[in-house]
């Protein structure tokens, strides 16, 4: 299937006479990041260079892609927007909902029941704003994307922070929070703060049990969680062109665990060889002939220090498997590391090298290649007489990932392993995991192909140690049921008690017969919507229609209350859990019973338990309603790289919706900030990021110089103690004119309603 082939042409036939114009107005080779920035910037911003890292620019994006718990909150806002269809291509993907438990043949049928309400919202708000919709069991929204949307050299926003996976096939796909989203779907500019580059060369070539989700772990190491805020990745050199395009997209998508605004590869080969195969030989022609502008400059791959602001080389030649874990994505360790990984932070090192289940799937490895790679090898270990030590659990990317894998046998042969063949969709990786036993919060070990290992996020269970790997290593954990098991020297004992060592996979970068699916699980938007009617339910418990929040009143903040101070990792989990928490995505005043419950409160090392003006403790929220049943709003204070992980704009709306007023960080992750912003919230940092630890509990804060604002301006926070003492600090903020406009409309969604009458 072909999806909006005039528009890809359109970008193609701007794109010599922007680069062109932008080389010239550098006076420089360009990077490919680059070159597609400058392509997609409003008419006549391109006549400007930016300052890397600290001017603003605005966007025309070529589409928009949302997931069902991210586009519920998305369309709800979109629909109070006053359009009648959006401005620029969109999707809807129903893959976040669906529980994995028993397999695809039960928990499909059930989650199509039980979300029933927000399925029907979804396809009616599609259907009349001609949206295409992707409905429950057609697959994870950042496989399906690549497979059908995703095109070299192109410009994509989506409402969830692996968007950046379409990277593998040459675009910046860029997360963002659902007021971005919408945004680009009224047709507004959508702005972003213009990156900076960081250049990946990689040398030589894949050997052995190495795969393309190593080079990503490794980088993960080097970087760090918050290593790529604010900077866009640009992988190159001959290791980069020896990669599959999928095996691109697996780098592409975890660049959302080192912060990065995105990550992209230029176009080659395989680029093309993956978009004939699925349906679109069009674009790739269409690409071959502006190829060079889908390309950095070869000035930039011989010389790439003189055009990046900071350059990392990974030699594929000696890259060995690594396992990254447990609880942060960043802490990067070599197969042949493991003991010393374990002995380092585990509290239990006896008991967690034994591995309770492996999972394959996620938008970061369900492709085709991946599901390949892992019946390689069991295909291998039946033949050597092995035996599976842990469960084995499995999530296609896709349908057409699916069905081609079935007809090719790969689905027969994870079942002689005993796998469990789950729904096409995220399942686990999104905490939609309903393991048994895991509310015994029992000490164990997992290893999954997923992006991201945060405590509770998969299963719940805060004693569950998540070890982010290959499809391939999935599989070899749980032929060995040890994390500690090297499968370069060590062996594994028979169901004849022989010694066995496994051999390196076969791999298949595309299915040789091609792709073939039955029922992808399309639904294309109706050709005229303004017949259909979308209607929520006053009395229900997953959808609620959205009350703008209040105008800034143009005063200073006084006498504001501490809510909670956040010690350590404060990810977008910890500010609003996902798991059963999905379930009121599309409600923010149910969901806003989860705010900040993952937190930990600094002052006493507990979650969900902060002390009240009154000397009693609460919970978060319930101190919050009570804050805000007074009229006060309140303050939250966070460590550095707060708002880490997802997308999810409800981690901005529920502090907006109980009262807060401001939250105070060492640093922000960037969608966060943002996030926060669009809401009409108060995203500020300390100048001196030791001033967090003047910050005592039930301290009461002013926020002055807000009726003077101006950008690059600091403000002022008075802090008064509970003993009466009080000091001021300085507090620093990114806003420019038009966010602070933002902030006095009371959201960015305000501010467009009022533009609009």
């Amino acid at each position: 299937m072909l999806f909006n082939f005039d528009m890809i042409q359109k970008v193609y036939a701007k794109m010599p006479a922007r680069v062109d114009g932008a080389r010239k107005l550098l006076a420089r080779p360009l990077t490919l990041a680059e070159k597609i920035l400058y392509t997609h910037l409003i008419d006549g911003a391109e006549s400007k260079q930016y300052v890397r890292g600290t001017d603003f620019a605005e966007f025309n994006p070529d589409r928009v892609a949302m997931q069902d718990a991210t586009a519920q909150m998305a369309l709800l806002q979109f629909t109070t927007a006053g359009k009648s269809k959006v401005a620029v291509p969109s999707s809807v993907h129903c893959d976040h909902l669906i529980i994995a438990k028993e397999g695809v043949e039960v928990d499909l049928p059930k989650a199509k029941q039980d979300s029933k309400e927000v399925y029907d919202f979804l396809q009616s708000v599609s259907a009349k704003y001609g949206i295409d919709c992707w409905l429950p069991g057609a697959g994870i929204i950042h496989q399906v994307v690549l497979e059908n949307y995703a095109f070299p050299g192109g410009m994509m926003i989506g409402t969830d922070s692996h968007t950046v996976n379409a990277g593998g096939l040459g675009m910046l796909a860029i997360g963002v929070g659902g007021a971005d989203a919408v945004d680009a779907m009224v047709g507004l500019p959508w702005e972003l703060k213009y990156p900076k580059m960081i250049g990946v060369k990689l040398t030589g070539k894949l050997q052995g049990f190495a795969t393309a989700k190593d080079i990503i772990l490794k980088l993960a190491g080097i970087l760090t969680v918050k290593g790529g805020t604010n900077a866009i990745i640009e992988y190159f050199g001959e290791g980069a062109r020896s990669l599959s395009a999928t095996g691109k997209a697996t780098i592409a998508n975890m660049g959302a665990e080192v912060g990065a605004t995105c990550s992209t590869f230029s176009y080659d080969d395989s680029m093309s060889r993956y978009l004939k195969v699925t349906g679109r030989a069009e674009v790739a022609e269409a690409a071959d002939k502006i190829a060079s502008y889908l390309q950095a400059d070869p000035e930039v791959e011989a010389e790439p220090e003189k055009y990046f602001d900071r350059v990392v080389e990974i030699d594929l030649s000696t890259l060995v498997p690594h396992y990254n874990g447990p609880f942060s994505p960043d802490r990067a360790y070599a197969v042949t590391d493991m003991a010393e990984s374990i002995k380092a932070t585990v509290a239990k090192p006896e008991s967690t090298p034994v591995v309770s289940a492996a999972l394959i799937g996620s938008c970061t490895n369900s492709s085709y290649e991946d599901l390949f790679m892992a019946a390689s090898m069991i295909k291998q270990a039946l033949a050597k007489g092995l035996t599976p030590k842990c469960p084995l659990i499995i999530n296609p990317g896709s349908e057409q990932v699916r069905y081609t894998a079935e007809r090719d046998g790969l689905i027969d042969l994870f079942k002689q392993f005993g796998a469990t063949i789950m729904t096409n969709a995220c399942g686990p990786c999104i905490g939609r995991w309903d393991r048994a036993g895991a509310d015994k919060k029992e000490l164990n070990t997992i290893v999954h192909s997923f992006n991201r290992n945060f405590a509770k996020r998969a299963d719940g269970n805060p004693n569950t140690h998540a070890f982010v790997a290959s499809p391939l290593m999935a599989v070899i954990a749980a032929l060995s049921g040890d994390i500690r098991f090297n499968p370069m020297t060590d062996t594994l004992t028979n169901m004849e008690g022989k010694a066995v060592k496994l051999d390196p996979p076969e791999k298949c970068e595309l299915p040789v017969n091609g792709f073939e699916v039955k029922d992808a699980g399309f639904q294309a938007p109706a050709e005229d919507g303004s017949s259909i009617t979308v209607t929520i339910n006053p009395e229900s418990k997953r959808l609620q229609a959205l009350a703008p929040f209040a105008a800034w009143d143009g005063k200073d903040i006084m006498g504001a209350p501490i809510l909670i101070k956040a010690k350590g990792k404060c990810t977008t989990d910890h500010i609003s859990m996902a798991g059963p928490w999905l379930n009121y995505r599309g409600h923010l005043e149910n969901i806003s019973n989860n705010m900040l419950i993952g937190a930990v409160n600094a002052f006493n090392g507990e979650t969900n338990k902060v002390l009240c003006q009154c000397g009693e403790y609460k919970e978060v929220p319930e101190l919050a309603k009570v804050y805000k049943n007074k009229g006060i709003g309140s303050i939250v204070i966070g460590d550095e790289n707060y708002g880490e992980g997802s997308s999810r704009e409800h981690a901005a709306m529920e502090p907006r919706f109980l009262g807060v007023k401001a939250v105070i960080v060492k640093s922000f992750a960037r969608i966060h900030e943002t996030n926060l912003k669009k809401q009409g919230m108060l995203a500020l940092t300390f100048a001196n990021p030791a001033d967090y630890d003047k910050i005592q509990e039930q301290d009461v804060f002013d926020i002055l110089g807000l009726t003077e604002f101006a950008p690059g301006k600091p403000l002022t926070l008075a802090i008064h103690h509970k003993d009466g003492s009080e000091e001021k600090i300085q507090l620093n903020h990114t806003y420019n004119e038009q966010q602070w406009a933002w902030f006095k409309a009371g959201s960015a969604l305000n501010l467009i309603k009022l533009n609009n009458k």
